[in-house]
């Protein structure tokens, strides 16, 4: 089983839906992906930065999901990165009502030692300078190097994102920001424009309506389980990457084939997310649930035709 190594935001969330609000709460791109791929027992450490106001317990949860902290920076003098969101009714849409940086302005993320050498390096959403910091400190090449990232740094720092695409071997995006990269309406065409800037596989998120799959002239695509309430899709991009590394951080089978499959198991932990505010679900989701959710997704997707 290969080290994963985890880079994003540790962070405060306060978030509006039409079921309800919250006050600050788990939140963070590195919370997220960490406790989906939690799922797969992987030996996972987290890099990001808190401040002095983040609670022992939400480190001490992390621990508990055998999440390696020790790349977690504690500023004690400083704030942790919150950030405030109200969704619309139809749950794709929201507006950002707050976003403040604190700690994550001077953020420098320091890889711990023994994670130096980790096979699978998932970079959470953050500027592509410092996810580029992150493989400088590497021993050497991992064995797969998944991206994701958004809008604001295709808008603020488009040099610096090609740099690291060129790096990488996957990048998880969505459907909106896959247009935005490439100038491309048609997916299929944004896919190859993306391929030919670094990555060898595209994987474009639609949320409810699922994600998409590329590799060279191959495409997969795997539904979104429908799902009777959504009460929060806050984390669920973020859930979804950490399922897609932290499966193929445990199987160690980096074929399309094998991609697949991570789709799926991304996609079925993202289905939970989403089912109560903020991290509440993932961290007491049990496998049990996960595995017949599974096979829910097979019977979604699987038929016999008769073909005439």
């Amino acid at each position: 089983m290969s080290k994963l190594v985890i880079v994003g935001t540790v962070a405060f969330d306060a978030i509006e839906t039409p079921f309800g609000k919250t006050d600050k709460i788990l939140g963070g791109a590195a919370t997220f992906i960490g406790l989906a791929a939690s799922q797969f027992h992987v030996d996972s450490a987290a890099v990001s930065v808190v401040g002095g106001d983040f609670p022992k317990k939400y480190l001490d949860l992390l621990e508990d999901k055998n999440i390696d902290i020790s790349g977690i920076e504690i500023v004690k003098e400083g704030k942790t990165f919150f950030w405030s969101g109200l969704y619309h009714n139809d749950m794709n849409s929201r507006d950002t009502l707050a976003t403040e940086l604190n700690v994550l302005a001077d953020f420098q993320p320091v890889v711990p030692e023994n994670y130096k050498d980790a096979k699978v390096v998932m970079l959470g959403n953050l500027h592509p300078l410092t996810q580029l910091s992150v493989l400088e400190q590497m021993n050497e090449k991992p064995k797969l190097v998944v991206l994701d990232t958004m809008n604001f740094w295709m808008d603020n720092a488009l040099q610096d994102l090609h740099k690291v695409m060129k790096k990488i071997d996957v990048i998880t995006i969505n459907d909106e920001e896959a247009r935005q990269l490439t100038g491309e309406y048609s997916l299929v065409v944004a896919a190859r424009k993306i391929h030919e800037m670094g990555p060898q596989y595209v994987v474009i998120k639609k949320g409810e309506h699922g994600a998409l799959l590329f590799h060279d002239d191959n495409v997969f695509y795997a539904p979104a389980l429908p799902l009777e309430e959504v009460f929060d899709p806050t984390g669920a991009g973020d859930t979804f990457a950490g399922g897609f590394a932290g499966y193929l951080a445990k199987t160690e089978d980096l074929s399309f084939e094998n991609m697949k499959n991570a789709v799926i198991y991304g996609s079925t932990l993202a289905s939970f997310c989403v089912e109560k505010f903020g991290t509440e679900r993932m961290v007491n989701l049990e496998n049990e649930e996960v595995h017949k959710r599974l096979q829910e997704f097979k019977a979604l997707t699987q038929f016999e035709i008769e073909l005439t």
